[in-house]
C-alpha cells in the first residue's frame, strides 16, 4: 500500500516535468524571435510589418484556437490532445527553421500555433487533474514560473543560436526537443477528460473570435501603410467589432459554447483574466522592441541583446515558484496588484531610454520588471484556475491563455502602430533613429498606462479563492 502511494506521488511530478519540458518549448517561441528579427530581415528581405507578423502570426493563431483546445482536451482525453498538439508543434518548427520567404516563415508561424493552442490547456487542465488542493498552487506556481522563466530567457537562447549559429535553428532546436517530450509524456501522463456534460466543438464562434482578432489586428499592423483613414482600415476595425458582437452573442445563446460567459460572473476569474490581457499586452511588445531598439540603436549584437534580459529572468526564476506557494495561503489580490504596479515603473522606466543610453540605464527597469512579473503570473493563474469547477479547468486554462496570447498579439500591433507613426527615413531610405526612439518612448508610455489599469483591476476584483464545486457555480449564477 505505501509502495502505490509513492509510486503515485512520483508519478504527479513526473507528469509536471514531462509538462513543464513541452511548456517550455511553448512559451519560448513567444520570444525567442524577438533577438533574431534583424537576422530574419537581412535575411528574407522583409519590413517591419511582416516582422510583427512573423510573432504575431503564432500568438494570434494561438489565441484563437485555445478555446477549442481546452474543449478539445475536455473531451477526447487531455493526454491525447496534448500529445497530438506537440507532434503539430515538432513539425511545423522543422518548417519555420526550413522557412526561406517570410511568407512561408508567418504560414509555418501559425501552424507552430495550432499545435501550442492544442498543447497550452491541456497541460494546466492535467496539472488540476492530478494534484489535489493543497499541491495544486504549488503545481501550477512551477508551472507559472517555467512558463514565465521561457519568456523571459527567451532572447539570451535566441542572440546565442542566431550570433554563433544561424537564426533557422531557434526552431530546428524545437525537433529533438518535441521527439523526447513526446517520448516521456507518452509514459508517465495518465488520461483524464470531463465527463460531467455533452461536449461539442462551438464553429460559428470559433469563426466569429477569429474573424474578429484577426482583423483588428490586421488592421493596427497595417493603419500606417494604408493610412488610418483609408477605407479598408475603417472596415476591418468595424468588421472586427461586429464580430466580437456576434461572437458575445453566440456564445450566450448556444448549447456548447466555447466560451462559457458564466464564469465570468465570478469577480476574480473574470479580473484575473482581464489582467492577463493587460500585463501581456504591455510586455510582449517590450521584449519585441526593446530587441531591435538594442540592435538597431544601441548596436548590441544578438547574444549581448539576450543576455541584457537576464536580470529579468534570474528574478523570475527565483520568484514566481515562491509566489504561486504563497498565494495559496494570503491569496492572489495584492500579489497581483503590486506586481502590476512594479511592471509600471518599470515601463516608465524604459520610457526614458534615448539614443546614448547603456545597459545600467536598462538594468533597473528590467529587474523591476522581472519581480513584477513573477509577482502577477503564477498568482493570477491560481486566481482564475482556482475560481472555477475542477471538472472545468481545461475551459478554464484555456480562457485564462487566450487572453494572455489575444494581449501579446495586440500589444505588438498597439505598440507598432505607434512606433510606425513615428517613423521617418533620411536620404538613402534607411529609418531615423531619432524619430524611431520619440515612437519609442510613446508606446512604452502608453504600455505603462495599461500595466497601471491592470493593477488597479486586480486590486478591486481579485478575491481569495479556491476550486468552485457545482453548487458553488449555481450560486454565482444565481
Amino acid at each position: 500500500m505505501r509502495a502505490r502511494i509513492f509510486a503515485e506521488e512520483n508519478r504527479k511530478w513526473w507528469t509536471l516535468g514531462a509538462l513543464a519540458f513541452a511548456l517550455f518549448m511553448i512559451m519560448l517561441d513567444n520570444t525567442v524571435v524577438n533577438v533574431a528579427l534583424p537576422s530574419i530581415q537581412r535575411d528574407l528581405g522583409i519590413g517591419l510589418s511582416e516582422l510583427e507578423w512573423t510573432v504575431n502570426a503564432y500568438a494570434l493563431t494561438f489565441a484563437v484556437l485555445m478555446l477549442s483546445g481546452g474543449k478539445l482536451a475536455d473531451f477526447f482525453g487531455r493526454r491525447r490532445v496534448f500529445l497530438i498538439g506537440l507532434v503539430i508543434f515538432t513539425l511545423s518548427s522543422l518548417a519555420c527553421g526550413l522557412a526561406t520567404t517570410g511568407g512561408t516563415l508567418i504560414g509555418a508561424r501559425m501552424l507552430q500555433g495550432v499545435g501550442a493552442a492544442i498543447m497550452m490547456p491541456a497541460t494546466l487542465s492535467i496539472i488540476s487533474a492530478t494534484f489535489p488542493p493543497h499541491q495544486r498552487g504549488m503545481a501550477i506556481g512551477i508551472w507559472a514560473g517555467v512558463s514565465a522563466m521561457a519568456l523571459a530567457i527567451g532572447p539570451l537562447i535566441g542572440g546565442l543560436i542566431t550570433e554563433h549559429i544561424a537564426w533557422s535553428w531557434i526552431f530546428f532546436v524545437n525537433v529533438p526537443i518535441g521527439v523526447l517530450g513526446f517520448v516521456v509524456s507518452a509514459l508517465v501522463i495518465g488520461e483524464s477528460r470531463d465527463t460531467s456534460a455533452e461536449q461539442r466543438l462551438d464553429i460559428p464562434g470559433l469563426v466569429a473570435s477569429g474573424v474578429a482578432l484577426f482583423a483588428l489586428t490586421f488592421a493596427l499592423i497595417e493603419a500606417n501603410a494604408y493610412g488610418w483613414g483609408d477605407p479598408v482600415i475603417l472596415g476591418l476595425f468595424a468588421l472586427s467589432a461586429v464580430s466580437l458582437a456576434a461572437f458575445v452573442w453566440l456564445e450566450l445563446h448556444q448549447r456548447s459554447p466555447m466560451l462559457d460567459l458564466s464564469l465570468f460572473r465570478s469577480s476574480t476569474f473574470a479580473g484575473a483574466n482581464v489582467v492577463a490581457l493587460l500585463v501581456t499586452l504591455a510586455m510582449f511588445g517590450v521584449f519585441f522592441f526593446m530587441s531591435i531598439y538594442m540592435q538597431n540603436i544601441l548596436g548590441y549584437s544578438a547574444t549581448k541583446t539576450g543576455a541584457a534580459f537576464l536580470p529579468m529572468t534570474v528574478l523570475i526564476i527565483l520568484i514566481a515558484p515562491a509566489a504561486g506557494k504563497f498565494s495559496d495561503r494570503v491569496g492572489s489580490r495584492w500579489l497581483m496588484t503590486v506586481g502590476m504596479t512594479c511592471l509600471t515603473v518599470a515601463l516608465v522606466v524604459f520610457s526614458r531610454l534615448g539614443l546614448e543610453s547603456g545597459f545600467w540605464d536598462i538594468a533597473p527597469g528590467l529587474l523591476v520588471g522581472g519581480l513584477g512579473m513573477a509577482l502577477v503570473m503564477t498568482p493570477m493563474t491560481s486566481a482564475a484556475l482556482g475560481s472555477v469547477p475542477v471538472e472545468k479547468s481545461g475551459v478554464g486554462s484555456g480562457v485564462l491563455n487566450t487572453f494572455r496570447q489575444v494581449g501579446g498579439a495586440l500589444g505588438i500591433a498597439v505598440m507598432g502602430a505607434i512606433v510606425a507613426s513615428y517613423i521617418d527615413f533620411d536620404g538613402a531610405g534607411r529609418p531615423d533613429p531619432t524619430a524611431f526612439i520619440d515612437g519609442f518612448q510613446r508606446a512604452l508610455e502608453v504600455s505603462a498606462a495599461f500595466a497601471l489599469l491592470g493593477a488597479v483591476i486586480a486590486a478591486s476584483t481579485i478575491r481569495k479563492h479556491r476550486h468552485m464545486d457545482a453548487a458553488d457555480l449555481v450560486e454565482a449564477a444565481a
